[in-house]
Formats: C-alpha cells, sequence, structure tokens
C-alpha cells in the first residue's frame, strides 16, 4: 500500500486512490456525531447560499456549518460537536459547509473511494481502507482554513499512517499535545462562545465511533455522506 499525505484543496483536487479528507476541528468530528445522533446523511457543500437554497426548498432538511468557526446566520447548528451530541437528528438530511473540511471533500473528484478523517472514528477509518486492499491512499490535511497547516489534523494524518503501515502509536498523550495548539485556543477562551471548550474533547475523544463516513451518489447532483460499519 503505498500512502501519500498532502494539503488543503490543492491536495484534495490531485488525491488518487482511496483518499481520506481530514478536519479534526471540527468539521469530520462534528459530522461523525451527526451520524450517531441518527442523521439519514449529511450533504457537503462548498457554497453557503446553495446550503440555504436547498434548505429553503427542502423544508425538512437542516443546515449546520461555519466561516471563520462561526456559524452561518440562519444555520440550524454550527460547526459544534457539543450542539449536535444533545440533538434528535434520527432519520434527517443535514447540509454542511465549512471553511476548510467541506471543501477537501468536494474537491477531491479523481479519488476512487472517498472518507472523512478524524480522531473520534480513526480505527475505524483503518480497518475499512484495509479491507480495501488498495494499492494507493491519499490523505489530505485540511488544516485551519485550508490555507495552513494545524497540529490536529497532522497528529491524525501520523496516526492514520501508522495504523494503515501496521505500526504502533500511542493515542493516549494526544489530548495533552493538542491543548497547547494554536487551533485550539478559542475552546478555552470564554468570549469564543462559538467554539465551546466541550467540543475539544467530543473532537479529540480517539475511536469514538466504530463506523466510517463515506461519500455515496457522486454522479448526482449532491453526492452525500453514508454511514459504514465496517470489520
Amino acid at each position: 500500500m503505498q500512502i501519500e499525505v498532502v494539503d488543503f484543496v490543492a491536495g484534495a483536487r490531485r488525491a488518487r486512490g482511496v483518499t481520506i479528507v481530514i478536519d479534526v476541528f471540527r468539521a469530520f468530528s462534528v459530522a461523525c456525531y451527526a451520524f450517531d445522533r441518527g442523521a439519514e446523511r449529511i450533504i457537503p457543500l462548498a457554497d453557503a447560499e446553495v446550503a440555504r437554497s436547498l434548505r429553503q426548498s427542502h423544508p425538512g432538511w437542516l443546515a449546520i456549518g461555519e466561516r471563520e468557526a462561526r456559524k452561518l446566520e440562519g444555520f440550524d447548528f454550527g460547526n459544534s460537536p457539543a450542539e449536535i451530541v444533545g440533538a434528535d437528528l434520527r432519520g434527517r438530511t443535514l447540509l454542511h459547509t465549512t471553511h476548510a473540511g467541506t471543501q477537501g471533500l468536494v474537491n477531491a473528484v479523481e479519488a476512487d473511494v472517498l472518507l472523512t478523517g478524524s480522531l473520534v472514528n480513526a480505527g475505524a477509518i483503518c480497518a475499512y481502507v484495509k479491507s480495501l486492499a488498495p494499492g494507493f491512499v491519499t490523505i489530505v490535511r485540511m488544516g485551519e482554513r485550508a490555507i495552513a497547516r494545524s497540529l490536529e489534523d497532522d497528529l491524525c494524518a501520523e496516526l492514520l499512517v501508522a495504523r494503515l503501515r501496521g505500526e504502533a502509536y500511542d493515542v493516549s498523550t494526544i489530548r495533552e499535545r493538542l491543548r497547547s495548539a494554536p487551533s485550539a485556543r478559542k475552546f478555552f477562551d470564554p468570549e469564543a462562545t462559538w467554539a465551546p471548550e466541550a467540543d475539544f474533547d467530543l473532537c479529540t475523544d480517539v475511536d469514538r465511533f466504530g463506523f466510517v463516513l463515506r461519500l455515496a451518489g457522486r454522479g448526482e447532483a449532491y453526492p452525500y455522506l453514508e454511514q459504514v460499519h465496517c470489520c
């Protein structure tokens, strides 16, 4: 298995093989919690206005997302797992747009299989990828606003690479290592009400979920994430 690690939208555009797009803080952690709360599907979108339009034309759908980490006006939820973890999303379709993670998904058009990447389901991701026995894997780190590397996405990529290669990786220190990361400061700032401290703990709960999120319907107008249990 050959593994390549790339960054940002440019990396997503050239990703091939089985591709994992990482966004730990917070898009693809949020997506996992949404499926855990019963969501039927999540439609990742690059454009917030498209999300608003689709929500208006589909009254039963919900919109979640952010720009500059803040909840978008008129959306049902921000990009916060703390908001999602207590919500009843059974059978609901969610429209999800963010500054980094969803941009990577919609741009990885050359990937054979497209998965989300986060710490909360890292073990399931590796088990699923191994079950596919791919010749090539691309890991895309979306980083901070898809323009700068971030420690959380770097560590997630390191963890995935190690496990895919059958190597040991100590996950016990990840939470403490990330606590002082620049991208985590917002979670401990009482004025950053859009990024509660609970989000930090929820996003760094390694291997909490035993499922992967795979992009399906890629030939349709709006491909969607589906929950896949594996191995």
